[in-house]
């Protein structure tokens, strides 16, 4: 691996960041938003650049998906299943769908009792949040405020409806694994806000720590390892935390700005913006308690035009999309400019992926696209699938790429 590589994947903490029992996850699973280090990097090789639906090219197999209203959720992969939600807002249906990612045949479809939520703005829909897996359970949420466990075969273990449901629009965060429990950020808009912790084999309350200080945010937390422990960052419209995960208690927090996008840390900086045209701003997170003054190392002197999208950090760049289909590559210990490309027919909405040969992937159903790493604009290969450009993410495991569109869920790899 590289240089950048080895300084991304050290600051991660790899293959320890997602645990079941405290054991390390496989390589071939990518079982959690953005993967098992939840900042998009990917640790397989030989991934290919190029792949097309109307010629076959690089394209494994199709499997067309369920109708589903707003399918923003992105597929996940874990001990050889690959799983997905979605929704259909008029009869508020909700279900888990499980997948054999050899061949896209389906294994089961779980339909899931809709929680107490009935929304009326449908903005963010019911289908926001994308699921996480262990290896033995899938823990899925849905926007109508209902978490549930299911095993391998779809038998749901538990159920549980959440008590507070204030969420701005709609719930968007996802599930974050951490050992014998599963996190959730219920940051709401009355004050009610808490970081719930439900027991994984029980869905029992194992914490509820109240976050009345913040009010509403749509990202998802990053589990990262910050000098040999365990933090939870945490972001949301008016506040940047670093959260202790076992007991949900702020470790350090500065005033931010950072509701609809989650936050990414690299080269031993957190990254975060808000996703709707605020500046961005890197913090030194090994600070302790209010370090507005003294840990945040730069903001980025101009406003970042709206983008819904988890930035990407890779070696010394982050890597942000924004509107109008834009990228933005931005130095990581300084904050400054290094380009903004436009790339038309760039979704706004799905997060990109890297690889370790230094390629960064921003992918989707419609047309996808591959950029070199670094600090000027090279375009690798641009990439059509014929599907429509939605929210979600790839998944990446067993040397292919899960690409979820409107109608298909697609298995590129090498042919």
């Amino acid at each position: 691996m590289g240089g950048w590589w080895r300084r991304s994947a050290a600051a991660l903490g790899l293959g320890c960041l997602l645990m079941s029992g405290g054991a390390a996850l496989r390589g071939a699973d990518w079982p959690a938003f953005r993967g098992g280090a939840m900042q998009g990097l990917v640790t397989e090789r030989g991934l290919p650049t190029k792949w097309d639906a109307k010629t076959g090219a690089n394209v494994i197999w199709t499997a067309k998906l369920p109708k589903s209203d707003q399918p923003f959720s992105s597929p996940i992969v874990s001990n050889g299943k690959l799983f997905l939600t979605y929704t259909l807002a008029a009869s508020r249906e909700h279900h888990v769908l499980c997948l054999d990612p050899a061949d896209g045949k389906t294994l089961w479809d779980t339909k899931i009792e809709p929680g107490p939520w009935k929304l009326t703005d449908l903005r963010g829909g019911y289908n926001a949040p994308t699921p996480a897996a262990d290896g033995a359970h899938v823990f899925a949420v849905f926007g109508s405020a209902v978490v549930a466990s299911l095993d391998f075969t779809g038998k749901v273990v538990w159920r549980k409806e959440l008590d507070d449901h204030a969420f701005d629009v709609a719930l968007g965060t996802s599930p974050v694994l951490y050992k014998d429990t599963v996190l959730l950020q219920c940051d709401l808009t009355d004050k009610k806000s808490s970081l719930l912790a439900l027991r994984k084999d029980t869905g029992e309350i194992a914490y509820r720590e109240p976050r009345p200080e913040v009010n509403f945010s749509h990202g998802t937390p990053a589990l990262v390892e910050i000098g040999g422990a365990n933090q939870l960052l945490v972001s949301a419209s008016n506040r940047l935390q670093g959260v202790d995960p076992a007991t949900g208690k702020v470790i350090w927090f500065c005033a931010s700005k950072g509701d609809a996008v989650g936050p990414v840390y690299g080269g031993g900086l957190v990254y975060v913006d808000d996703g709707r045209g605020a500046p961005g701003m890197a913090v030194d997170p090994t600070g302790k308690g209010d370090v507005t003054a003294t840990h945040i190392k730069w903001k980025y002197k101009e406003s970042l035009p709206e983008g819904i999208s988890t930035p990407l950090i890779v070696g010394d760049y982050i890597y942000r999309v924004t509107k109008p289909a834009t990228v933005h590559c931005i130095e990581l210990k300084t904050g400054k400019s290094m380009y903004e490309e436009r790339i038309d027919g760039l979704s706004t909405w799905s997060s990109p992926v890297a690889t370790p040969e230094g390629n960064v992937y921003f992918c989707n159903g419609g047309k996808s696209f591959v950029v070199k790493a670094g600090p000027t604009y090279e375009l690798v290969a641009t990439n059509d699938l014929g599907d429509a450009n939605v929210g979600p993410s790839p998944a990446v495991a067993g040397g292919r790429i899960f690409i979820r569109g409107m109608m298909q869920l697609f298995c590129i790899g090498a042919k």
